[in-house]
């Protein structure tokens, strides 16, 4: 009996490695997983998120549905809302000083984020906290110790701290607050484990390093992938229009998912659909087999849009881009462009020439006048309309002159 006690515990402690692994880009440590899995209680499982824009997107949800996984599998989780760190500006990945929001901005930004969450995660196994709830009670002093735990030598061993000191740009004293005071976060929380993107890194490990400061075990760091936005190249970001918003229309929603990249759409399946990894292994056999890939994603794009929405909204966004698009003899198969812009985007006259479509940007124009030129099925009317940087067009010249085009920053 006691050998198949321990056989089920086991496997139930590989299942949840399986699962709790997909997708993820590390672990650390996963032996200090692996035991606390075997613990038999639940854990503490911790993201943060600052409330930098109203809305959350695609790309925030790859950490939102790996929380709801180890709710799944009967643990607690804390979505922790950074009002307090949002005010300083998180500084990972960028090569200037990124002016901190207001109080009034982070507040109207937190309170959407509490009314969308709930589309993914169980309200009964999550708590919501605002990391302004100790933080603000913090003293100076007690501030100050905080940051005798850790040394600018070992700030600067973050890439984008030692990149902008290497190049004499500028580092607020503030910036390395940052970390401090997420790292602190797991403390007050007493985190199992915090979730984080790959770009977190640095600031996840400083939560181990205080908690040990402070007499906990160190929480288990789990990374995840950024999720490349729409152009398939930049992370997802409202900033660069490559994104797929979580409130947006039904319709909208479904099509910019179906216009991802044949070779893109498998990574959007791993990170953000809720199908088991062997159904999408299934489905990718299919496609090598010389199944249609359109069809994979017709399922994913009204998976999402019904988890956002509703089913019967998907089933009529699934009608209306047939419609749209199928009845306008849109082949499913076309070359496929990444174009490179400097600006906010590309002229659709100077595209047709670096696509082939036209051979030159006088014959592009001439195309246009005559009323030959189509942008997802729209007869554009100047050569000088742009496609934003960031997004994914069907670009049409005549009847049988087609090619999917990325325009990417």
């Amino acid at each position: 009996m006691r050998t198949a006690g321990v056989s089920d515990k086991r496997q139930a402690v590989d299942h949840a490695l399986k699962l709790i692994g997909r997708g993820a880009d590390e672990v650390i440590r996963e032996e200090e997983l692996v035991e606390r899995l075997g613990s038999g209680r639940p854990l503490l499982v911790k993201a943060g998120f600052d409330p930098t824009a109203p809305d959350l997107h695609l790309g925030h949800t790859v950490l939102i549905n790996k929380l709801r996984q180890f709710q799944d599998l009967g643990h607690q989780v804390v979505f922790l809302i950074g009002d307090f760190t949002g005010m300083i500006g998180d500084p990972t990945g960028k090569n200037t000083t990124r002016p901190p929001l207001s109080r009034e901005e982070v507040t109207r930004n937190a309170e959407t984020y509490r009314e969308q969450i709930f589309k993914i995660l169980d309200p009964s196994q999550t708590r919501v906290e605002f990391n302004s709830r100790w933080m603000s009670r913090l003293t100076a002093a007690e501030l100050i110790q905080l940051a005798a735990q850790h040394t600018v030598a070992r700030m600067l061993e973050r890439d984008d701290f030692s990149k902008r000191f290497r190049g004499g740009q500028p580092i607020a004293v503030h910036e390395f607050l940052y970390p401090l005071v997420q790292g602190y976060d797991s403390v007050v929380l007493k985190a199992d484990l915090e979730l984080g993107g790959t770009d977190q890194k640095f600031n996840l490990l400083v939560g181990r390093e205080l908690q040990k400061h402070a007499g906990q075990p160190p929480q288990v760091v789990l990374t995840m992938p950024l999720l490349e936005g729409l152009d398939g190249s930049q992370k997802m970001s409202k900033s660069l229009g490559n994104y797929v918003g979580i409130t947006e229309p039904p319709q909208e929603m479904f099509g910019k998912l179906m216009s991802v990249s044949d070779q893109l759409m498998w990574r959007y399946l791993e990170l953000l659909s809720f199908r088991s990894s062997e159904e999408i292994a299934a489905s990718k056999a299919a496609v090598v087999a010389g199944a249609n890939p359109r069809d994979v994603k017709f399922e994913f794009a009204a998976e999402i849009v019904a988890r956002f929405h509703s089913a019967a909204a998907a089933a009529q966004a699934r009608e209306d881009f047939v419609q749209r698009f199928q009845q306008r003899a849109i082949p499913d198969a076309m070359p496929e462009f990444n174009l490179s812009v400097a600006g906010t985007g590309l002229a659709i006259a100077n595209i047709l020439k670096q696509t082939g479509l036209t051979d030159s940007t006088s014959e592009a124009h001439r195309m246009v006048k005559q009323g030959a030129v189509k942008i997802d099925g729209e007869r554009v009317e100047d050569g000088r309309t742009e496609i934003a940087a960031g997004s994914t067009h069907v670009v049409q010249v005549g009847k049988r002159k087609f090619a999917r085009v990325t325009v990417a920053t």
